[in-house]
């Protein structure tokens, strides 16, 4: 969880600082999201692939996170 508050803050800071700069985000916020979405579909079908392509079940155990 806390991976997660720490990311939000730094993300609401951040904000905060373009804000009061008057600087506009680098990129269009729904494109910026279509992208992370991305990134976070390939990082979960990556693994799956990679045990299909291998010959295995495609069932994957998750992965232990640190937090």
């Amino acid at each position: 969880m806390k991976p997660y508050l720490l990311s939000l803050a730094a993300g609401l800071l951040v904000g905060g600082i373009y804000s009061l700069l008057g600087v506009r985000s680098p990129a269009p916020p729904a494109i910026a999201l279509i992208g992370l979405l991305g990134i976070l579909i390939g990082e979960q079908l990556t693994p799956v692939a990679v045990r299909l392509v291998s010959g295995h079940s495609a069932a994957v155990l998750p992965r232990e996170h640190d937090s």
